[in-house]
Order: C-alpha cells, then structure tokens, then sequence
C-alpha cells in the first residue's frame, strides 16, 4: 500500500502537531497495519506518531508480540482502545478477539514498561519505554459511567487521555469539572468539518455527538455558493472562526494539556487553526 499521500499530509503539519495518530481499523474497516503505518509516517516525516492499538483483533499474545515488534521500531506513544466490534466494518464476518478490554490492556503495556515482565510475569529481555494513552467521551450520557472508567484507567497507568469530539464549551467544562483531581493529561477532541456533506454525515451517525445548529447552517449556506474556489474559502473561513473561538474558550476555562485535532481529509487547514490559538 502506498502511504505517500499520509506522508505529504503529515509533512503539512510538522511543526503545528506534536505526534500524529495513527488509527487501527477504525470503524472495523481494513486498513494497512496501524503499526506498519506509524513506523513508516514516523520514519519518514520525523514526526513522533501515537501508535493506536485494538483489542478487538488480537489475544494478549498478539498484543505483547505488537508492542515489542512497536518498542524494536522506535515507537513512543500507545494508545490503547477497545476497538470497534467488528460487525460495523466491512468484514462483518470477522470474529472479534476482546480477550482483553483497554482498561487491562493499560495495566498490560504498564507492566511490560514499569516492571519488565509480560502479562503472565514472565521477564522481558529488554524492557519497552511507551508512554500510555487511553480514550474518553466527554459527551457520554449519563456521564457517571464513563468518569468511572475514565478512573479505571488512570488507576490502571495510563499517562494521557484523548477524547471524543466535543463541539461544544459547556460539554468540555462539565467533564473537567466531573474529572478535577485526577492527574492526567487530557486532549479535547476537535474535529474540524470540511464540508456541509461531512457535518451531515457526522450529526446523523456518530452517537452522542450533534454538530451545533449554528455551525450547520453556516456550512449549509456555504454549500450553495457554486464556485468551487470561493466554497472552499467559505468552508474554510466558518471552520475557523468556529474552533479558533472553541479552543480558545477550552484554553481559558480548563486545565486541557492540549487538543487532539481530528483533521480526515482536511489537514490543509491544521496550520492555520494551531496559528490562531497560539
């Protein structure tokens, strides 16, 4: 598979990201290796990559096997997810694996890393050195189960969280307010949209999540302007007056260490957005 278009977008935003995310299968569709890919991306732009990694397709064999063959090719950062069940892909035949869940899997990678032996106490030679990263969902309703997994897995080790897309000030600041104390490194989720089609798409399909009216009938608007040159400006100029104001608010109202810019096709506008926050 060839990987040069991830590369020419990964270049567009050295030095606007710290590391880049590298998915495995997402939405239970195939895709090249998450591991292959962050080895590559991260080999050839020099820039650190999160290396994300399942439990849906792999035993706790294959994922001690995953992380040392992660920790031989330089990789730093594992973020360590559930996983989609696999009957929402395109290989809905597919039988998922979850012999583990993410909570355990943290406790897994901090074990190899913390005390240099695999899940069955076995030694490991030479010990991996990863920083561990867990997910949340800010907008999880109720939201009492979900601060307690978050809790979970702070307790089981993980160093950083990155969460699920938050279009909304209030969402962000009722989440701190139910995680203060813990501390952890949190990365709000932005997912700037590209287009009138992309923000439908995502307000009808991704659970729990509903793209602010306002927003909605800007990019509709924009939709209706015929030339494709000023659309995309149009699309452009909405997205970042939008998350300039978003991220900014995030940045002055909470302890958030950051964001985790969720860019599918549009990295173009990554520079522009990380410029005006800074």
């Amino acid at each position: 598979m060839d990987l040069k278009e991830v590369i020419e977008s990964t270049l567009r935003m050295k030095g606007y990201v710290i590391a880049c995310n590298v998915t495995d299968n997402p939405q239970s569709f195939a895709y090249i290796s998450s591991l292959a890919a962050a080895y590559i991306v991260q080999k050839e732009t020099g820039v650190e990559t999160i290396y994300q990694l399942t439990c849906r397709d792999r035993n706790r064999l294959a994922l001690t096997s995953d992380l040392l063959g992660a920790a031989a090719l330089g990789i730093k950062n594992v973020l360590a997810l559930t996983g989609d069940h696999s009957t929402l892909g395109d290989m809905p035949q597919a039988k998922p694996v979850f012999d583990l869940d993410s909570v355990q899997l943290i406790r897994m990678i901090r074990t190899m890393v913390d005390q240099g032996v695999d899940v069955s106490g076995n030694e490991i030679e030479k010990p991996p050195k990863f920083h561990v990263g867990a997910g949340a969902n800010p907008n999880a309703q109720p939201l009492k189960p979900e601060i307690i997994k978050f809790a979970k897995k702070v307790e089981a080790g993980a160093e950083f969280f990155q969460t699920q897309v938050v279009f909304d000030i209030e969402t962000v600041k009722r989440f701190f307010d139910e995680i203060k104390g813990y501390n952890v490194a949190v990365l709000i989720g932005i997912f700037p949209l590209r287009s009138y089609g992309v923000a439908k798409y995502f307000d009808k399909t991704v659970p729990g999540v509903r793209v602010p009216e306002e927003l909605m009938d800007a990019l509709a608007k924009a939709k209706k302007i015929s030339d494709k040159k000023k659309r995309k400006e149009k699309y452009n100029e909405i997205n970042l007056e939008y998350f300039t104001s978003l991220l900014k608010e995030i940045k002055r109202t909470t302890s958030a260490a950051g964001c985790h810019l969720m860019s599918v096709g549009y990295e173009e506008i990554i520079p522009s957005l990380v410029e005006s926050v800074r």
